[in-house]
């Protein structure tokens, strides 16, 4: 799907445009209730296979995102439950703070962004608001603060040098307050064919528009057929949710990469 020049231009997967692929259904998925990583809960659908991926790849790192107990609801910024009928499979057990930031793009942003803070690649923490301002967190842990008068940011100083989660998540919230879908699409590159990989988004930019990644991937190798898992985050703020695929729910909550032009999603149509 990526490679040479097609593969990343930014720091998350391609914007997929993906093209109608004619295969026959794929057999029915197993869920293991005992599971607590995306991998261990969803297993792939009968005939596929999960791919090797590398153990400090993206793809790995979302494959064992933790999930909370299954029958677990989405629980909302400020408390409140998000039903769950027809839209969620699972929630993957991360906080998201008291304010009404961690949204569908922000989500996307977090998880890449929780991905490099791990592995201590700090340089490469980075993202731009609508306005074009670049927040870099190796600036951040230095001691950099940004304030922002209207539409203009800037780097100001005074802020406690280092990188503890405290100041990484109010990091990660000031990007929340500032960019979004539209932003984001503008540092990703289209994928150039139909075979949707882990760290892929799917976005719509707009106001509101909306954004959700592929967290898991399968192939049946006879075939050729290909498989996917979504999360999304959504408004308002909300734990991040594997999707429930209302498209085909024999499938569920894996996806075929064959849905045509158009892409169905419980809250959103791509």
């Amino acid at each position: 799907m990526r490679s040479g020049a097609q593969r990343l231009a930014a720091w998350l997967g391609p914007l997929l445009f993906l093209p109608c692929l004619l295969f026959p259904q794929a057999g029915p998925a197993a869920i293991d209730p005992a599971g607590m990583t995306v991998e261990a809960r969803f297993a792939p659908p009968a005939g596929f296979a999960r791919e090797p991926a590398a153990a400090d790849s993206f793809a790995a790192f979302l494959r064992r995102l933790p999930l909370k107990a299954h029958g677990e609801s989405v629980r909302l910024y400020d408390g409140r439950i998000k039903a769950a009928a027809g839209v969620y499979a699972a929630v993957v057990d991360l906080p998201i703070g008291r304010r009404d930031l961690h949204q569908c793009a922000d989500a996307v942003m977090r998880l890449r962004a929780e991905f490099l803070f791990a592995q201590r690649r700090f340089d490469e923490i980075r993202f731009r608001f609508a306005n074009g301002f670049s927040a870099e967190y190796s600036r951040w842990r230095r001691g950099g603060r940004i304030a922002v008068s209207g539409r203009s940011a800037r780097w100001t100083a005074g802020g406690e040098p280092g990188d503890g989660r405290r100041s990484f998540w109010r990091y990660l919230e000031t990007v929340f307050a500032y960019a979004g879908t539209a932003s984001l699409a503008r540092e990703l590159a289209p994928a150039s064919a139909g075979v949707p990989d882990p760290g892929d988004i799917f976005i719509q930019p707009g106001h509101p528009g909306h954004a959700v990644i592929v967290v898991d991937a399968a192939v049946d190798r006879a075939s050729g057929r290909r498989v996917f898992l979504l999360a999304q985050s959504y408004m308002p703020a909300q734990e991040i949710q594997i999707l429930e695929n209302p498209s085909d729910p024999r499938l569920s909550p894996w996806y075929s990469a064959a849905f045509g032009d158009v892409l169905v999603t419980p809250e959103w149509t791509f």
